[in-house]
């Protein structure tokens, strides 16, 4: 089963649904997990405090013509014989998500799919206030989104936890708009850490079964301290609703990919320019390791920072900059993360041999996204 990031343009919004959201008005629906152990009193002081700072999104693409050979008008003359008079018009797409504020001026988080391709972003608020928002910056390759609305008045922030911090069985609370419903909380625990769901290079996914649906799509994974330990993203679902198994980008790659977005909008990247594989069980074995570990070059690309500083074909990457490459994506991360133009040092076994190259990293081509 693949990912299901949970929120997805739609054609239409139901006059139900419409009214639910407006009648909602940031009311709060808390479902605690049975299993949890509730704090005395509950969690509403923890929602009282944060709930003013999620928001819920919505999000409109333009209508496009509907040209006299599109698809649509090709259908209908293949079926009946005969052209469509006049085209039919298109509707504008909409589509909703949950976003959280980050500085008393105006920045908010979102997920970069709740905002990919919009023509027009609004921002409402928990208490009504709605505002147009732009988008400063938006990374596909972690899903993230940083917005921003103008107003003179002091907007209520939440802060961000460590999400390194956290362990497998810690509290989880999730604050979103599900289905356009309103200020939703849902609760559980932190199922695991460092989930690879294949969605991108840099998968170091949170796993919690705190109810996460559609509309959740850029909400805050909170702690029992309400700090903001993760974005909550995608969900693996048979058809679309909640089973348990939720994914938030961890907080502490949102606050790096935020301040980067803060800058100048953008992600600049380093760049080695290696095709990578994992170690196989045989050279573990022949290694003396006891499962395989590092990361094997395949192929270094001409004219890239590795073959500028000598890496070959068939080295094992064993650490970078200090950080040990257990795994084969740990090193993605581990270039993607350093800045670029920067002289790193990378431990390598090359034929039985441990020895140490010095790389000055390149910038990650935008078309390599």
């Amino acid at each position: 089963m693949t990912p299901t990031f949970i929120t997805k343009p739609r054609k239409t919004l139901t006059a139900a649904l419409m009214a639910a959201t407006i009648a909602s008005g940031g009311a709060i629906a808390l479902s605690p997990t049975a299993a949890l152990a509730v704090p005395a009193g509950g969690y509403a002081d923890l929602v009282e405090t944060v709930s003013p700072s999620v928001v819920f999104i919505e999000v409109t693409q333009k209508a496009l013509p509907v040209s006299a050979d599109s698809e649509l008008m090709q259908q209908f003359q293949n079926r009946y014989g005969r052209q469509l008079p006049v085209p039919p018009q298109a509707t504008p797409r909409t589509g909703l998500g949950s976003g959280f504020i980050i500085s008393a001026d105006g920045d908010i988080v979102t997920n970069h799919h709740v905002v990919a391709d919009a023509d027009e972003v609004k921002v409402k608020m928990a208490d009504g206030r709605s505002f147009t928002a732009t988008v400063v910056g938006s990374d596909p390759l972690t899903d993230i989104a940083l917005l921003r609305i103008e107003t003179d008045e002091e907007l209520p922030v939440v802060k961000f936890g460590s999400s390194e911090d956290i362990r497998v069985g810690d509290e989880a609370i999730a604050v979103g708009n599900p289905f356009g419903l309103g200020g939703t909380v849902t609760t559980g625990i932190i199922s695991a850490k460092s989930r690879d769901i294949k969605s991108g290079p840099f998968d170091n996914y949170i796993q919690t079964d705190a109810a996460i649906n559609r509309g959740n799509s850029g909400g805050p994974l909170f702690n029992a301290k309400g700090e903001v330990i993760g974005v909550n993203t995608a969900i693996f679902s048979p058809d679309g609703g909640s089973v348990g198994i939720g994914f938030a980008v961890p907080a502490d790659m949102v606050k790096t990919i935020v301040a980067d977005l803060s800058a100048d909008g953008t992600i600049d990247r380093g760049w080695l320019g290696v095709q990578i594989r994992p170690m196989s069980d045989e050279v573990a074995a022949v290694l003396g390791y006891d499962a395989p570990k590092g990361a094997v070059i395949e192929a270094v690309q001409a004219d890239s920072p590795a073959a500028k500083a000598g890496f070959k074909a068939g080295d094992i990457v064993m650490s970078f900059a200090g950080t040990e490459i257990e795994t084969l994506r740990d090193l993605p991360r581990a270039v993607a993360s350093a800045e670029p133009e920067t002289k790193q040092t990378v431990t390598i076994l090359r034929k039985g041999r441990e020895m140490e190259l010095d790389v000055t990293l390149g910038h990650l081509p935008k078309q390599d996204a």
